[in-house]
Order: C-alpha cells, then structure tokens, then sequence
C-alpha cells in the first residue's frame, strides 16, 4: 500500500500488510489493516486524500480455486436462443468444474425454484439484450430485492455473441456473493476513517471503477494486479514501444506497450473466451526467487519453483556468517548450499545478478554480493564451476526463458526491435532485466519505485469503459449516440468529464460499432501539473522512432501539448511527456481554428480520400485538441468523421488551435 502526492505524482510512503483467507473478513481484513498503519504511522490526515483505490487477485484465485457461489442460469427468449445460450460445463481449475444450474425463463416462480436448487447467484441471458434489455433488468431487480445476487449479460458487456456473454455473466455471478463482501467491507472501512474519496478498485484493463461497479462487474476485476504493474509503468515511465517486465519472487509478468498504450486481449476462463478485455500479460514462471535446476552438474533450467515457497533462504539476503562451514546442497536437484545449523540457502537469479555485479545501487534486489559469492563458491565446487561461471549460467538460463516471451510479444504487435525498450518493475526487476537486456541488445531501465510498481499504478490509473453496438449502415447521429455513451459510462465510473478521450470503432464488414473511453478520475486530473519537455526532446523522441536524424525532421503541426514531426515520408505525433504516440505513413497534418473546424475536415477529408476497384475509401482522420488525440478511422462516409470530430470539441472556444491530420489509404 502507498501514499503518492496528487500534485507531484511522487511516492511519500508505503507500507506492506499480509493478507489471508482465514479471516472472517477475508482479504479485506487486511486492507483495512494496511490503511489503518498508513494513516497512522505516516501522519496521513484522512480529510487530505483526494483519491483512494486497490487492485484485487480475489477474483481471479476464487475463479482458479474454485472457491465460487453456485449459479443459477436463466436463460430468457424463444427455444433458439435458449439453445444458443447454453454451454458445456468447464474446468476452472484441475479437479473444479464450472456446472450452474439452468432455469427455465418461462417459470413464473423462478426466483423460487433458484432458491430451492441452493442457487446462491443469478445470471439472466437473452439475446439481443445489449439493445433491449429491458427484460433482464426486470428479473435481476427482482432477484436483488428478493435477497439473491443477480446479474445479466447485458449488464457485464454489451458486446455481442449470446454464449459468451452469458457464460461471462454466469463467471460474474460466481464470484458476486463474495466480491461484494469484500468491496463493502473495504468502503465501510474508508468511510470509518474519515476519508472523503470515493473507494475506486482497478479493473483487468488498466482503468478503475468505483465500488458501485464492482457490485455489478466483479469479473472486471480479474487480472487486475498485472494491470496495475503496467499501469504504474506508463505514468511514471515515458515508454513509446517496449516489453515492460514485472518481476515478482516466483514469476514475470510480461507486457506489450505500443506507441504509448498497453495492448488489449479477450480474456479466457477455463480454455473458453469470455467477453472481458485484459490487459495482455504473458506470465512466465522465472522471476528473481526462482530456483536454478542441476542436472549432470550443470544448469539445466530456472524455475518454476521459488526459494520462498520451497523454504529456502536467498544466498544475497544471508548473514554472511551463517555461512561458515556450509556445503553444497545439490541433492534436490538444485543450486544451494545447507549452513551448519540446517538452514538451505539457494542461489536464486537474484544471487546469481548481485555475484556478477548486474543489480543497480539503490534496487531493491540489490544484496550482500559477498555472501551470494560464498553461496556460488560452495556450490560451483561440487559442479566443477567458479562463483561467476555459475552465476552467469543462472542468468543465462533466466535470460532464455525471458527471450522466448519477449521475442513472442515482438512478433505478436509489430514492434521495431530497434526502438524497443525492457522495462523493469517488481521487487526482483533488476536481479532479471538488466542482465537480460545486455545479452538480448535491448536497452533498458528499471521503473521508479520498481518494487511498489503495482500499488502506484492503482494510484495513478485510468477509468476504462467499452460500448458496443450491431448498427447497419450507421449515420453520423448514431456514431454520437454510441461515443456519448461510452463517455456517460466512463464518467459514472469516476473519470473526469472534460478529459475522457473516445476511440470509435466502426467495423463495416460486420455492422459493429465500438466506443473505448478512458480518463483519469475527476480528483486526480484536477491535481495534475502539465509536463512539456520541449522541442528538442520531442524531435529527438521522434528521431529514434523514424530512423532519422534531429536535423531530418521538421516540426510540420503543433496544438496543445501535441507536435506533429515529420521526415520523408512518415510523420510522429509526440506528447508533452516525450512521448511517441502515433507513427503514421503518407500523413497530411493542418492546423486550423476550431470555429473553421467543419470546412477544414471536410476539405482534408476530399483531399485525401483514395479511389480503386472496390469504389472510395475515406482517410483516417487524428483530431489533436489540447491533451487528448481525438481517432476517427473505418468510417464510411465523411459526415460520420465531422460529427464525430465536431461532438469532440464540443464546447471548445473557436479560437483554439487543433490539429487535423488525414492518412489516406492505399489504393
């Protein structure tokens, strides 16, 4: 748990609680534990707390443990739909099968007949529901005035695909009875410390949502640990492409940033997709505890057993007296010596990193390296090898693990391996990625405060929400009504109103439109100082990004803190804080008052739109506006792009500049 000043985005304090299941009050015990110490033992006055979140795994261990309620499905609509409703009962976890109870729509009595199977959950499924709910809703009211948990399909996504969504809604039921006890408890507890921040939790996508939400969506909150690793990397670390690498003691959590943002993916339970998005983490089971494994007196593999949960010491945090007269310990198949008093003592990646000087001063990996040698001395006698021959093969064998997944991620998003940067966080970041960066030619750094990365990430996180619509042929209106209601939901969840940005989406082969909208909480916008690092930064940010020298490229735009750099053919639209957010090709960049905004796009509009044998193509269209970067493509006729772009600057005063930028396609 930490405490960050909302003004300079620095951390002034931080603390560390355990948690457990066996509380009657569950993991919620130990929050309250947490906030209590922090507000006490670092003089926090309560009334100064303008922002308030946390990031939960109980989600996602009660869905792999099986520690779930039992659910009762109501599947609403004709016989078709019922039949495309259902699915197969799955595995949760080895051992634990997901089987709900299914329960006829039709019953008149059927909160009655749920009550008497022992269903301790509802989940109500009907097709269509994201457009007309009105039938769920009226069940899972009454379900909740009844005393029973309930949720719908509709309610967790409104995106479409009947058995998806309603195996998503059947999840969140699962995990519902418990969740809200947890949030609850966790808000009671604010409130009784005299906080006057709303309680926000982190979602799986990197965005929060305010305890309201969680009573509806707990499944949104799956993942999210991972999420605000990510999270906590992209505020306080200006990465445009890089893999960022959270190290904990038993795993890495590995990620993709591109151009500035983490990628998305439909997150999987049980071998089956449900209609959640996550933040796209790779884990891996190598991290800075890992155990190296012997075989023929040499290293043959690191992981996926840790030291800590294997009951050993790491060699680095050992007194180095302990050591005296202990002996190599390779009868369990791993590096570690046993001390005179019993105690085993491994040589962890961490070990191995402090004995060939790879961990950075100051890192919280950072240890004795004089015991870590002694620990690789003792061993490498019995294997043959010297303190820093065996040393290295520790890392190299980690360093292999980690390539496979960041090769993987490289592949997977596009990314230039050139510009790519590892960034490290996690407690155990500089024992693994330094090291591994050197061996693999990629450069590197460890995130500021890398071992409270994921609790600053919760601090400094964004309100995500997604809004998805089956519309033939939409006009510009219903593209409006679907980004206004994408920005409504975003909003009700706590981000600030006047600086949620909005990507649309619209998929003409399948009459899909799609809303993303994000922004910061209300609280901790208002708090922000704006960050320019000027023109040279910028250009020199641009230059590393486009394969070209500062003096090949020329500012061509600038509006607010953005600046449009171009070089011969491609163009980067870089950020206040130096970073890269778009690389485009063959872009055309205007700058233009916002009260001659509607002529200006237009005219950009039929500049740029392409002719070929399949009929016209518009251009994608960029609106940069202040701090927000405003992306209209797919679109098919330009009306779609000038409503959308005028709701966006709603408001706006007509003398402001922005810039308009058209990509257009190729024929």
């Amino acid at each position: 748990m930490v405490a960050v000043d909302a003004t300079t985005r620095e951390m002034i304090a931080s603390i560390k609680v355990p948690t457990t299941h066996d509380h009657p009050d569950g993991v919620a015990a130990g929050i309250v534990a947490g906030l209590e110490r922090l507000l006490g033992e670092h003089n926090v006055d309560p009334a100064s707390i303008a922002f308030i979140a946390h990031s939960t795994t109980q989600a996602t261990n009660a869905l792999l443990e099986g520690d779930v309620a039992k659910v009762g499905i109501v599947a609403l609509g004709g016989p078709v739909g019922r039949a495309f409703a259902r699915f197969a009962p799955f595995a949760l976890a080895e051992g634990i099968r997901f089987t709900p109870a299914w329960l006829d729509g039709r019953d008149p009595h059927v909160l009655e007949t749920a009550r008497a199977a022992g269903v301790e959950a509802l989940a109500v499924s009907e097709p269509f529901a994201v457009d007309r709910p009105q039938r769920e809703n009226a069940l899972v009211a009454a379900a909740r005035a009844s005393g029973l948990a309930a949720t719908s399909g509709a309610e967790v996504s409104t995106q479409y695909g009947l058995r998806a969504r309603t195996r998503t809604a059947a999840l969140n039921a699962a995990i519902l009875p418990r969740m809200l006890r947890t949030s609850r408890l966790t808000a009671r507890a604010v409130a009784d410390a005299r906080i006057p921040a709303p309680l926000m939790i982190m979602r799986s996508d990197g965005g929060v949502m305010d305890v309201a939400e969680v009573e509806r969506r707990p499944i949104l909150t799956m993942l999210s640990g991972p999420a605000a690793g990510i999270a906590g990397a992209l505020f306080h670390e200006n990465v445009t492409d890089g893999i960022f690498i959270e190290v904990g003691g038993t795993s890495a959590d590995c990620s993709a940033i591109v151009r500035g943002r983490p990628q998305m993916r439909p997150a999987r339970v049980g071998g089956h997709r449900t209609l959640l998005r996550t933040l796209d983490v790779r884990t891996i089971a190598v991290a800075g505890g890992s155990l190296a494994r012997i075989a023929g007196n040499r290293v043959v593999d690191v992981g996926p057993r840790s030291a800590h949960i294997a009951g050993y010491r790491y060699a680095a945090f050992t007194d180095r007296a302990l050591l005296d007269g202990a002996r190599a310990d390779l009868a369990d198949g791993f590096a570690a010596v046993v001390a005179a008093d019993g105690t085993r003592i491994a040589i962890t990646p961490t070990c191995a990193a402090n004995v060939v000087g790879a961990v950075p001063a100051g890192a919280f990996a950072r240890g004795d390296a004089a015991a870590a040698r002694t620990a690789c001395e003792i061993a490498g006698v019995a294997l043959g090898l010297d303190a820093d021959a065996l040393a290295h093969a520790i890392l190299d064998r980690a360093t292999e693990r980690l390539r496979a997944t960041v090769d993987e991620l490289i592949a997977d998003y596009g990314l230039d391996r050139a510009t790519v940067v590892l960034v490290g966080g996690g407690g155990g970041a500089a024992a693994l990625v330094p090291y591994a960066a050197q061996r693999l030619g990629f450069a590197h750094r460890i995130a500021r405060d890398a071992q409270v990365i994921s609790p600053l990430g919760v601090a400094l996180a964004l309100v995500r929400d997604v809004v998805e619509r089956t519309i033939v042929d939409p006009t510009p209106a219903d593209l409006a009504r679907v980004r206004r209601e994408a920005i409504d939901a975003a909003v009700a969840s706590g981000a600030a109103p006047d600086r949620v940005e909005v990507v649309v989406e619209v998929d003409t082969a399948r009459n899909r439109v799609r809303a993303t909208a994000s922004g910061a909480t209300a609280l901790v916008e208002g708090s922000r100082e704006a960050v320019d690092v000027g023109d040279a930064e910028r250009v020199a940010a641009a230059a590393a990004h486009l394969r070209a020298t500062p003096g090949e490229l020329r500012i061509v735009a600038a509006a607010g803190v953005f600046a449009v750099i171009a070089a011969a053919r491609e163009s980067a639209v870089v950020d206040g804080r130096g970073v890269v957010r778009l690389i485009l090709v063959d872009a055309h960049a205007r700058v233009a008052r916002c009260g001659d905004v509607t002529a200006a796009l237009e005219r950009a509009i039929d500049d740029d739109t392409t002719f070929g044998d399949v009929g016209r193509a518009l251009p994608d269209v960029f609106v940069l506006r202040g701090a927000r970067i405003g992306e209209f493509a797919g679109m098919a006729e330009a009306a779609q792009i000038v409503a959308l772009a005028l709701d966006e600057l709603a408001g706006v005063g007509a003398d402001e500049r922005v810039v308009i930028i058209t990509v257009p396609k190729r024929a």
